[in-house]
């Protein structure tokens, strides 16, 4: 399979299963798509950044390597939102390397704040930032503070993962 050809075929939930099916078990060709998604075009990495979330959540280890280069990318100005959305739905799925954890914090918490950010991907961050809590209890009362900016102008999946914060 040509992966740049079949990621630019079509956009859709079939496409992306068959892409996530032909990677598999196979971290070599996880690698292939994790570099399309870094270093291609833009229409390339918007399309790449679907199946890869999925593989990372099907497969956690493969991001073992990757964590920084994910990290790096997240920290770009001008990021197309599929991009930060399924960034941090794998940082859902997957255990952040302590190394790692600040600046996924810093990020998070950005998303979180910012009123121009997508709800799917403020709500992956309030997964995250739970998941976090866990060991930095610390961070509970900030959230806190956001999640009631915010409340009376959020979706419902918004709401449903801020529920955890307002026990």
């Amino acid at each position: 399979m040509n992966l740049a050809e079949e990621i630019l075929k079509e956009h859709s939930k079939k496409q992306c299963d068959k892409i996530v099916k032909w990677i598999g078990s196979d971290r070599n060709k996880f690698n292939e798509l994790f570099n399309l998604f870094l270093n291609g075009d833009n229409r390339t990495t918007q399309r790449a950044a679907w199946p890869l979330s999925y593989s990372a959540v099907i497969h956690p280890e493969f991001m073992n390597n990757n964590f920084e280069r994910l990290i790096n990318n997240l920290k770009k100005n001008g990021l197309h939102d599929s991009i930060k959305r399924n960034s941090v739905r794998v940082l859902q799925a997957v255990n952040i390397p302590e190394e790692y954890e600040g600046d996924v914090m810093e990020l998070c918490f950005q998303y979180l704040a910012s009123p121009s950010v997508a709800v799917a991907i403020k709500a992956s961050s309030l997964t995250v930032l739970n998941n976090l809590s866990k060991k930095y209890p610390e961070i509970i009362s900030e959230i806190k503070l956001l999640i009631e900016e915010q409340l009376p102008h959020q979706s419902a999946a918004f709401k449903s993962r801020a529920k955890v914060f307002m026990r």
